[in-house]
């Protein structure tokens, strides 16, 4: 009898997780913008043997949704230790333990560095406001520049940062992929190619803009608390 009793709590409970995953499917989506998303490009501009420098761009891809107040904030884990040792255009939460190093201090040495808006670059929005690309495709773009030490032999070995989030409401991020290089106007009015792109989309889901609201609104939990109770 109690070997059936267990058996139908954990029944109840796979049940009801099913439900909450019918529910996330529901209602992770936008009907005005079902395809539109958020794309981060990793540009490697120039690469030496110690630092390589990233122009990080984050186009608004987005048909009629602005990434507004709060300001975004964008976030990673370095693959092999890596650390800033400066940056233009955007500035890091944090600086991270950088006690392994004497004289000359890097500018962030968190493994998982977050960055915000700091002061107009070349398409950095003021007020870190990035509108939609239908809305106004002019500022639809942000943008700011690292140099980043590593320890790769070779631009052919470096790593891509992993774990990518952008912290405005509601977005999620996939993984970073090798995408065709991103070319750039010069100074003399040619077209370049940088070293190497890598890319990564970050879609809006409105269950995680809205903080578990589909908990509030049909269990008298959050998710955390959930999740806790599956697994007992």
């Amino acid at each position: 009898m109690a070997v059936f009793r267990s058996l139908s709590v954990t029944t109840f409970r796979i049940l009801l997780l099913a439900f909450l995953l019918s529910l996330l499917c529901f209602t992770s989506t936008d009907a005005r913008n079902q395809n539109g998303n958020i794309t981060i490009k990793w540009d490697i501009m120039s690469w030496t043997p110690n630092v390589y420098t990233v122009n990080v761009s984050i186009y608004n891809f987005e048909k009629y949704r602005p990434i507004q107040a709060p300001r975004w904030q964008l976030g990673w884990k370095w693959s092999d230790g890596e650390v800033i040792w400066s940056a233009r255009g955007g500035q890091a939460t944090e600086r991270g333990d950088c006690s392994q190093f004497k004289g000359n201090i890097p500018y962030c040495c968190k493994r998982d560095p977050t960055f915000v808006y700091k002061q107009r670059l070349m398409n950095c929005r003021k007020g870190a406001v990035i509108n939609s690309w239908v809305q106004d495709p002019w500022k639809a773009v942000s943008s700011f520049e690292l140099d980043v030490g590593h320890a790769f032999p070779s631009i052919r070995k470096v790593r891509k940062p992993k774990r990518f989030t952008l912290k405005a409401p509601g977005y999620y991020c996939r993984g970073a992929k090798t995408v065709e290089s991103s070319k750039f106007p010069t100074q003399n009015g040619t077209i370049a190619k940088v070293l190497k792109t890598w890319s990564v989309t970050c879609m809006y889901s409105r269950f995680v803009a809205e903080d578990s609201s589909i908990s509030a609104r049909y269990i008298p939990f959050r998710l955390p608390d959930l999740r806790r109770w599956l697994s007992k």
